[in-house]
């Protein structure tokens, strides 16, 4: 098999892989609110959102230490072990209790972490510059397929349910645990390009010497986490970080807010519970179409990543102003009874599964876009780069749960289309600029 159909193989086995996992672990997400909403009454005394703040803080403090991880185990090993711990945390839910809850966030953060930085390491190595962009769209549409079959079967499964019983609760959690787990052993397929090893190799010596005799897991540790601080400091991560940080508050909102704004809403009706998986659908469809598209369509874009990240940001500002108009201020924060409250209009199913597309095709917009451009910056610094990148990601995912507690929906709109708005302004700054920052990079490399 010739190394660039191998490369292209390990992208697919990466992307079906995280589809696996993160079928369980997205629908998992979707549900967990509404799931615990109706545990209250029990010894259980969790929280959904809770659970997801300290999972994202974690999340964001390990990425410290991910990259050394990566470089001391190798990536497929790191997503792996990771796996194992996504799927410890899903099994959490068949019998659940406070404590195994909240220490399973802990764990589950630390195995983000090193799991996210993994795949953006592997996803750099199996691609170039001109493979990149097509690579990241492929694996976006693979990886936000899971949106589409486990909120399908939610859909279906609690149509007609006001009230989640533990057998029902029992039987999604053990089907998600073998999920997931199947998606952790697709792992083992991926087989690393061998001229792709030497590079990465060469990249976490300090010179052709060093790496030539060998550096020491230790030393390649160390030289990783330098690495991740120096590149904190440049222009293009400081800019990027703004980018990434809306990505990481309409990442909680689409994962988990919304779909418990709609389990709340009273006037949908018997409807009100299933409608979170069938939002959950539709948010996967709309990742899917965005990442297929912009995969297909990189190796002929003329006008570069701005007008996909435009359209993202257009998108997304017409979902929130829909989701302003239709769903009812009080829905984040309701009680397990729900709300009887009206925004603007007769709460509308229609316009609200609408916005749940509107959501995962924006999301998909700034993502692919996001991991072509470090991929494309970055490619020998590929896993200091991501793990900065879901650092940045996971501590804004981590406040946003935080502050969902709290908030009116209002204002956790106007919060994202503030950051949004700002965020596209960077990113454009970054890709006006990206050929004078090669340029300087291959200078510096070839010296």
């Amino acid at each position: 098999m010739n190394s660039e159909l191998k490369k292209q193989l390990n992208i697919v086995v990466l992307g079906i892989a995280f589809m696996f996992m993160f079928t369980a672990f997205q629908t998992c997400g979707n549900i967990a609110q509404t799931v615990i909403t109706n545990l209250n009454h029990t010894d259980f005394h969790g929280s959904g959102y809770t659970s997801m703040a300290v999972i994202y803080g974690v999340f964001s403090a390990s990425n410290i230490i991910s990259p050394s991880v990566v470089a001391i185990i190798g990536p497929q090993l790191s997503m792996f072990i990771s796996g194992i711990f996504y799927s410890l945390y899903i099994a959490v839910f068949i019998q659940p209790s406070t404590w195994s809850f909240y220490t399973a966030s802990v764990f589950l953060g630390i195995a983000a972490a090193v799991l996210w930085t993994a795949q953006g390491n592997c996803l750099t190595i199996n691609s170039d510059e001109n493979t990149i962009g097509r690579n990241s769209g492929i694996f976006w549409a693979l990886l936000q397929s899971s949106l589409f079959f486990g909120n399908l079967y939610i859909y279906f499964a609690w149509q007609g349910k006001n009230y989640i019983s533990e057998g029902d609760r029992r039987t999604v959690f053990i089907s998600l645990t073998v999920i997931s787990l199947v998606g952790t052993v697709l792992f083992f397929l991926i087989r690393i390009p061998e001229e792709s090893n030497s590079e990465e190799e060469e990249t976490t010596a300090e010179n052709i010497v060093d790496s030539m005799s060998g550096q020491s897991k230790i030393s390649r540790a160390m030289d990783a986490i330098k690495r991740s601080f120096k590149l904190c400091a440049t222009k293009e991560i400081l800019l990027l970080s703004v980018t990434t940080a809306y990505t990481g508050l309409e990442l909680t909102f689409f994962t988990g807010v919304y779909g418990t704004c709609i389990g709340a809403v009273k006037k949908f009706g018997a409807e009100e519970k299933s409608l979170i998986g069938l939002s959950g659908i539709f948010i996967g469809i709309g990742e899917i179409l965005g990442g297929g598209i912009f995969g297909l369509l990189s190796k002929n874009n003329r006008f570069g990543r701005n007008p996909v990240v435009m359209l993202g940001i257009v998108v997304h500002f017409i979902a929130f102003y829909l989701i302003f108009y239709n769903i009812p201020n009080d829905a984040p924060i309701a009680p397990m009874e729900g709300t009887d409250s009206m925004a603007f209009m007769e709460p509308s199913k229609e316009v609200a599964i609408f916005c749940s597309f509107l959501l995962g095709f924006g999301d998909s917009c700034f993502n692919t876009q996001l991991l072509s451009i470090l991929g494309f910056l970055y490619s020998e610094d590929s896993a200091p780069a991501f793990a900065i990148f879901k650092f940045i990601q996971s501590v804004c995912a981590a406040v946003a749960y935080f502050y969902s507690n709290y908030l009116f929906l209002q204002w956790q709109l106007l919060i994202m289309a503030v950051v949004g708005f700002f965020g596209t302004i960077t990113f454009f700054t970054v890709e006006w600029e990206a050929p004078a920052f090669l340029a300087r990079s291959t200078g510096y490399h070839n010296i």
